[in-house]
């Protein structure tokens, strides 16, 4: 799909263009092109003027004055690795560093022609450049079996930060002993050879890591090496590519002339060139113009976007993606105001997309989105925004999960700077801003991303069966790979540093972990499906690195991750033996419902309900949803949906005749989102739109599919009618989604006062398969939930933890929710003592049909 760029002209190669280096640097032909996403426009627009962010702020933004190196002799690292399944495999360091990175050099050379690690011996073009590089010193010890840090001072500030902003660290603690998995939870001594083989792995990484770079602060900064960066003298450019013959680089600085800008390749095979400022000191190379990195590959002449391109655009009536050396001038950067947020006790995040956030049938701005979905997020009570779709990619239909430009914020929605601004006003609402991020695959798409980028498949991915995902029609990354673990490492630590997100949603972990990737796998919980030779240890050790970086680096930054399969340790910090993440989401609720609404309401099991709720592990938090994005995509179907079907479409106007499906599609709608919430675990998830049961699927414009075998699947005529979100449904006082929204928000408050999702104390006391009741108390909250389609109980008594007066807090029969207002909110609760459902004391509600009510001690 092309997307308009109006006021650009984007040049054509001319034959007279080929001329020699120092004629054609002096002929450069320098557009400055001000890139600009206006509100009103659609999608994003190049224009001559100011960005789309606030054009008052004087304020300039910081420009980054370090640049990090590794230190220390490099290594070899190698493609594809084996899992080995005991720790005394690992001996000295030079053997370590070949084990643990893959295949043998003798294999590594003859795949990609030379060693593939980047090292400290990189030579720059310009003497002035090296003059400003330096390294953590870092001190090994003998062995390395120990690491000393050296105090040294950040690598550089945030841009933007203000006086309000408290200073990250910028050190790492060295690894820990790793055994404290054991003590909590003993089933694991039964599986130590292979958790202390993957701690020890992951221990050697560090090391070397340490040793050959100069620790995990500085190879996080690849972006400081790789790609265009900018110096006083000139434009310096680098790639690994290490199967290519030949590179040059070409663009609208050069009139795309290969001949001008070869570059030359070390024995890293990281190809570099240093483009000098033109004669009057301008860059060589215009803010704005494209670029593209021409090889002469084993599988021919391409030309590639390049891997750490930081924005990329496809120009009007073209399929392939262009570069953007996007390096605005300093009065155009945008300067952050607003400092980011305290981690929350508890999560409740809104999850969301920015090109399908617009009430009309158009792709979203950034711009439009900071302006009209960032304030009803707060409004609804949520205090985090997750939003996906950020890395660019090429296909708007793969929700961005096929990415092809890993360090550029998708162009659909506007530039880098707008998206600065929309994280900046969320920080001033107070929101923290999460990102989708995809480490756990890349696009298949050869002309625009990673894959076969040096014309080899072998290159950032598994060659062969293992880097293909057959069901995502995806490259699958080669963990074990040093410069791999470069690339994804700076990648997380890019987005955390340059655009302030407050951390990530990782997406497809279950995948990355192993072998098989989940697919065709019933998980049952047997441990001996988490720690065997299915489990990708290469993969695993990633994640504990990344996770080691971000919370060294950024101590209130949020990690989530997407696991269904429940392994063991994924929650338990690094140090301590686990993987790292602070929540896993908890994937198997929503499959429960979906089982559970395909059923008769006579059929549902209250004790099935309460344990899928619960079946999370001791001491690893949970990130839980009733649905999500999933289940509101075209050919599945969303919680309402399932519930009221096409009488959604009819019988939602208030000053219409309610049926019955709409008034039990109603009730259970908001019971089986607070029970969710109340039982299902430390934080909340919910995509936007569902709060009010958004009545369409969403359905990405596509055109009609060809198959090889001559069958066609018929598309949408590109149409966006069905890929936005009707907010105006909810907001609308005479329609019955309104009920639906004022819930979702009054449920959102609820926890923001009584934060009963990260109360230690937890107690069910009633599941009556008979009343179908639950009850449970957490914190001094007791909620009440009757799933009965018809009987409603008088003088219902309900056991509690503490004696005094309770009352009422949140209703779902509310008739400003759409209920039918049977509950006396001015009624005052009082305990009697005596135990009951195993509590010391008990007291007596009404509880009508398909309701659950909150009640909260007021006096003790």
């Amino acid at each position: 799909m092309a997307y308009t760029l109006s006021g650009i002209h984007l040049p054509t190669v001319h034959a007279a263009c080929i001329s020699n280096r120092s004629s054609i640097h002096c002929e450069r032909k320098n557009v400055n092109f001000s890139l600009l996403l206006r509100k009103d426009s659609s999608p994003w627009k190049i224009f001559a003027g100011k960005s789309s962010h606030d054009s008052d702020s004087s304020s300039t933004a910081t420009a980054t004055e370090k640049v990090l190196v590794p230190d220390g002799e490099a290594d070899v690292s190698s493609s594809s690795a084996d899992l080995v399944e005991t720790p005394e495999a690992i001996s000295e360091d030079s053997q370590v560093f070949q084990e643990v990175a893959g295949t043998s050099m003798e294999e590594d050379s003859r795949i990609h022609g030379e060693q593939n690690n980047f090292s400290s011996e990189l030579v720059s073009h310009d003497s002035k450049v090296d003059d400003e590089l330096h390294s953590v010193p870092v001190r090994v010890m003998e062995g390395a079996s120990k690491v000393e840090f050296v105090e040294m001072p950040a690598p550089f500030e945030a841009r933007g930060s203000d006086e309000k902003s408290e200073a990250k660290p910028r050190s790492l603690p060295p690894p820990g002993t790793g055994q404290k998995i054991y003590e909590i939870d003993p089933m694991l001594n039964d599986f130590r050879n292979h958790l202390d083989y993957r701690y020890e792995h992951y221990k050697k990484m560090r090391a070397l890591i340490d040793k050959h770079e100069g620790g995990l602060e500085t190879f996080s900064c690849g972006y400081e090496k790789f790609g265009f960066n900018r110096s006083a003298t000139g434009v310096t450019y680098r790639e690994w590519a290490p199967a290519a013959k030949w590179a040059a680089l070409i663009g609208d600085f050069n009139n795309w002339n290969p001949n001008a800008d070869v570059m030359t390749r070390n024995e890293f095979g990281v190809w570099e060139i240093f483009l000098p400022n033109n004669a009057d000191g301008s860059p060589p190379i215009y803010h704005g113009s494209r670029v593209k990195i021409r090889m002469d590959t084993p599988s021919g002449i391409k030309d590639s976007i390049p891997a750490w391109i930081k924005f990329s655009v496809q120009a009007p009536g073209e399929i392939p993606y262009n570069g953007i050396y996007y390096d605005p001038p300093e009065e155009e950067k945008y300067v952050f105001k607003h400092p980011q947020p305290k981690r929350p006790k508890s999560l409740r995040i809104y999850e969301s997309h920015v090109g399908m956030s617009s009430t009309e049938p158009m792709i979203n701005t950034y711009a439009n989105f900071r302006d009209d979905v960032l304030p009803r997020i707060k409004r609804l009570g949520y205090n985090a925004v997750q939003i996906m779709a950020i890395q660019e990619h090429s296909y708007y239909a793969s929700f961005g999960y096929h990415v092809t430009n890993f360090f550029a914020p998708s162009s659909r929605f506007g530039t880098p700077d707008d998206l600065k601004s929309l994280i900046d006003k969320a920080h001033e609402l107070g929101l923290l801003v999460l990102m989708d991020i995809v480490h756990s695959h890349a696009s298949n798409n050869v002309l625009d991303g990673l894959n076969m980028f040096d014309g080899t498949d072998s290159h950032y991915f598994h060659s062969g069966a293992r880097g293909y995902h057959w069901m995502w029609d995806s490259r699958l990354f080669n963990y074990g790979h040093w410069e791999v673990l470069r690339f994804l490492l700076s990648n997380a630590r890019w987005w955390l540093e340059e655009y302030k997100f407050d951390g990530f949603r990782f997406d497809g972990v279950t995948s990355m972990m192993y072998t098989h990737h989940g697919l065709q796998v019933a998980f049952t919980g047997n441990y001996n499906e988490y720690f065997g030779l299915a489990t990708d240890v290469d993969a695993v050790v990633y994640m504990m690195l990344v996770n080691d970086l971000i919370h060294g680096l950024f101590p209130e930054a949020v990690t989530v991750g997407e696991d269904v399969s429940g392994m063991p340790t994924f929650c338990i910090p690094v140090q301590d033996g686990g993987v790292g993440f602070d929540y896993r989401l908890h994937m198997a609720v929503a499959d429960k419902w979906i089982e559970v609404l395909q059923k008769r309401d006579e059929d549902w099991k209250m004790g099935d309900i309460v344990y899928t709720l619960n079946n999370r592990r001791w001491l690893e938090k949970c990130v839980v949803y009733a649905e999500s994005h999933d289940q509101a995509l075209v050919g599945d179907k969303t919680i309402a949906f399932w519930l009221m079907d096409k009488d959604m479409y009819d019988f939602m106007a208030l000053d219409r005749p309610s049926t019955p499906v709409v008034d039990r599609g109603i009730a259970l709608h908001k019971m089986i989102r607070l029970i969710t919430m109340g039982l299902g675990g430390e934080g909340y998830l919910n995509f936007m739109g569902n709060e009010f049961g958004h009545p369409e699927w969403i359905d990405f414009p596509r055109g009609d599919q060809h198959l090889p075998d001559g069958r066609v699947i018929p598309g949408n005529n590109n149409s966006y009618d069905k890929c936005r979100r009707r907010f105006d449904l909810g907001d609308a006082e005479y329609l019955r989604y309104h009920g639906l929204q004022e819930f979702d928000q009054a449920m959102q408050h609820v926890e923001e006062k009584f934060s009963f999702m990260t109360l230690g104390h937890q107690y069910i006391s009633r599941k009556d398969e008979g009343d179908r009741m639950i009850i449970f108390e957490r914190g001094d909250l007791v909620f009440v939930f009757n799933f009965h389609w018809n009987n409603s109980y008088s003088d219902y008594r309900i056991g509690c933890l503490k004696p005094g007066k309770y009352k009422v807090v949140l209703d779902s029969d509310d008739k400003l929710f759409g209920g039918f207002g049977r509950i006396d909110h001015r009624a005052e609760y009082f305990t009697s003592d005596g135990w009951y459902d195993d509590r010391p004391s008990s007291f007596l509600v009404y509880a009508p049909c398909r309701t659950a009510v909150v009640y909260a001690l007021t006096e003790n």
